[in-house]
Parts: structure tokens; C-alpha cells; sequence
């Protein structure tokens, strides 16, 4: 009998609780929040009613992805004012999963040999055209088409670059998203002239779909340990 790999149940609660692109969106945005937020901010922030928002809450406090936080937020004079609101942090619970071959790994070999035989003095431009029609064709498969403001076109982007194993998230503050992983392996420092090349046309390709006519400028990481910043 062929045993199950021991990342199953991780695997299964993380597609169970993250596989619906809005919860998964709030997750990251509160990830990357710099204080604890309520839920009607997250509901204002992805344009839900705020018991829709609660809803993806109750899920994510229950699997332990976030945790419930009571903070005074208001310094009014008004009805409630400097009552402690119920807020949600992100917790420490890991999330990332090893797996023996990331599908990436293989895709980044096989085009750097190609474009390495056939085309090396305009291999930058190649991989960026090649990823760029890949980004079309997820936002595609995923249904985000052109019809929403800047703000949710930039969450849906990062929910499919997270979902290509790029961990990416909207900042905080300012247009940008942190891709926080590459998924691209030992070819990403081998060969950052392609593998970055891929990155960067996939993100355009997204934001072709999502949000046409907006601007998208990736700026690779310069250490492995940094992240992939992208402005728009």
C-alpha cells in the first residue's frame, strides 16, 4: 500500500480554510497589517458586508490563523468611544508546505534551456512575453476579468500569485505588493536574467486582466531573503 505523504492533512486544512480567494485575501491583508483589524474594516477594505467579513473571521480564528485581539481604537466622545473593539491579528501558524518538486522548478529549467539555445541575447524579453501570456491565462482560468476598482484587482493579483507559490500580498500602505517566496528554486540565482523575467510578465499579465491599462512594475529581490516588489 502506498502510504500518504505526511503534509495531507495540512494540505487539506490549508485548501479547506485559504481555498476561497476572499478569506484567503483577508488572511494576507491581516498578515500584513501593522496593528490588529476589526472586522469592519475588512469589510469596508474588500467592499463585503461586514457579517460576510465576520464569517471568513470565525473560519480563520477556528483553524488558528488569526487570533482575536481586544484594543481601543476610538479616543471620541461619542456613544462606545475608547470601548476596546474586538480585533484579529494573524498568528504564528506555518503555513508553508515542502513538497519533493515544486511544478515551477521544472517550468524554469525547461525555459532557460530554450531560451539559452535559441534566443540568448533577447532572453529577458522572451521569458517576460512567455510569463506575461501564462498570467493571462490564470486570471482566465480564475475568472478575474476587468470590471473592478484598483484595490480588489490588486488583492485578486496577489491571491494568484500566492496560489503559484509566490506568497504575495497587498502592502499595507502604498500600491505595492511583497512577493515573500520564489518558487523558481536554485534557478531563480542561477539565471535571475529569466526567472525574474517570468515573474515580472506574469504580474503584468495579471494586471492585463485585472485591471487593464494599469501599470505593474516588479522590481526583483537583490538577496534571497528579501522580497519581490511590486508598484502600481
Amino acid at each position: 500500500m502506498t502510504s500518504l505523504p505526511h503534509d495531507l492533512d495540512a494540505l487539506t486544512d490549508i485548501t479547506g480554510t485559504l481555498g476561497d480567494s476572499t478569506r484567503r485575501g483577508i488572511y494576507l491583508h491581516v498578515l500584513g497589517a501593522e496593528q490588529a483589524v476589526t472586522a469592519s474594516e475588512l469589510a469596508e477594505a474588500f467592499d463585503i458586508h461586514p457579517n460576510v467579513a465576520r464569517h471568513h473571521l470565525d473560519r480563520l480564528v477556528g483553524q488558528g490563523y488569526l487570533a482575536v485581539a481586544h484594543q481601543r481604537r476610538s479616543k471620541g466622545s461619542g456613544p462606545g468611544a475608547g470601548r476596546p473593539a474586538k480585533c484579529y491579528r494573524a498568528t504564528d501558524k506555518e503555513i508553508h508546505l515542502q513538497f519533493p518538486m515544486r511544478k515551477f522548478d521544472l517550468l524554469a529549467n525547461l525555459l532557460v534551456e530554450v531560451v539559452e539555445r535559441l534566443a540568448p541575447e533577447q532572453g529577458a524579453a522572451v521569458a517576460e512575453q512567455v510569463g506575461r501570456e501564462y498570467g493571462r491565462a490564470v486570471a482566465d482560468q480564475r475568472g478575474i476579468t476587468n470590471q473592478r476598482g484598483l484595490g480588489v484587482a490588486a488583492r485578486e493579483v496577489a491571491a494568484a500569485l500566492t496560489g503559484l507559490g509566490f506568497e504575495t500580498e497587498v502592502a499595507a500602505r502604498g500600491h505595492q505588493l511583497r512577493s515573500h517566496h520564489c518558487p523558481f528554486g536554485p534557478k531563480a540565482e542561477e539565471h535571475p536574467e529569466v526567472t525574474c523575467s517570468i515573474h515580472k510578465g506574469i504580474v503584468r499579465g495579471l494586471f492585463d486582466a485585472a485591471r487593464g491599462g494599469a501599470e505593474a512594475v516588479t522590481v526583483p529581490h537583490l538577496r534571497p531573503e528579501d522580497d519581490c516588489v511590486t508598484s502600481f
